[in-house]
């Protein structure tokens, strides 16, 4: 059962060397400013605990793995110091997944959306379910999904990202996003993921941790720049949901 706080909930349990970060907000799993802040800062710390081995990263429920950033508060963006802060809560989020010295496995049960796309393309190896699609729909609400397209890019290629982004209304299913690398394993039921993932990460916590760190630094090779180019990516997008398109296409949305 979903959390209906309004700031969403984030809860952490560390069992066998296993931190499980679970995350959740009564729309369908989205993430207000708040929560990413939250969440951002639960890495960093997980990062630094000489328990934690490894870490999965799931969302609350049956249904949506993560509708994106909130609605809610991208309408009421007035300024572009609002805007910044608002697109930076995925940047910051992002960065702190790469910072992070423990691999992290996504487990996704459903629909991802936006910056629910960009948290999976972060994790290091992703299970999922059939139910699993994807949709990036930035481009319908006048703006562009410019801070998570690199993590994404990182994941299925710069035509990858093309076909996604450039496709704003279509949904990509699970083999689709598996196919292009974004998941690892895709399963016919949450039971049947749940299963094998727990195996999964019974392994692998069993690894010498210095390995898997070794190997955590190797996959992100090359992205020590995104501290500062995700944060200009948020500002670039601060400024560009102003615009008047964008603002005439919010204005639908707006109560």
């Amino acid at each position: 059962m979903g959390t209906n706080r309004e700031n969403g909930s984030l809860y952490t349990k560390i069992e066998n060397g296993i931190a499980t970060v679970e995350f959740g907000h009564p729309a369908s799993n989205s993430f207000v400013t708040e929560l990413l802040e939250r969440l951002a800062r639960e890495f960093q710390e997980l990062s630094k605990n000489r328990e934690v081995s490894l870490i999965v990263l799931k969302s609350e429920g049956d249904r949506t793995f993560c509708a994106g950033a909130s609605f809610d508060e991208l309408v009421a963006i007035s300024n572009e110091a609002e805007g910044k802060v608002f697109f930076s809560g995925f940047a910051r989020v992002i960065n702190a997944m790469r910072h992070c010295k423990k691999i992290i496995l996504g487990r996704v049960q459903g629909k991802a959306v936006g910056g629910g796309v960009g948290l999976i393309a972060a994790c290091d190896y992703v299970f999922a379910t059939e139910a699993a699609a994807i949709r990036l729909s930035e481009l319908t609400l006048g703006i562009a999904p410019l801070v998570i397209a690199p993590v994404v890019e990182r994941k299925i290629g710069k035509a990858g990202l093309a076909e996604l982004s450039l496709a704003p209304t279509e949904w990509k299913n699970a083999y689709w996003a598996k196919e292009k690398g974004l998941f690892s394993k895709v399963f016919d039921s949450p039971k049947q993921m749940d299963k094998e993932l727990y195996f999964h990460t019974q392994k692998l916590a069993s690894f010498n941790p210095e390995a898997l760190a070794a190997m955590k630094k190797v996959f992100w090779e090359g992205t020590d720049h995104w501290d500062t180019l995700l944060i200009q990516r948020a500002e670039m997008s601060g400024k560009l949901v102003l615009s008047p398109h964008a603002q005439e296409a919010l204005s639908t949305f707006k109560k």
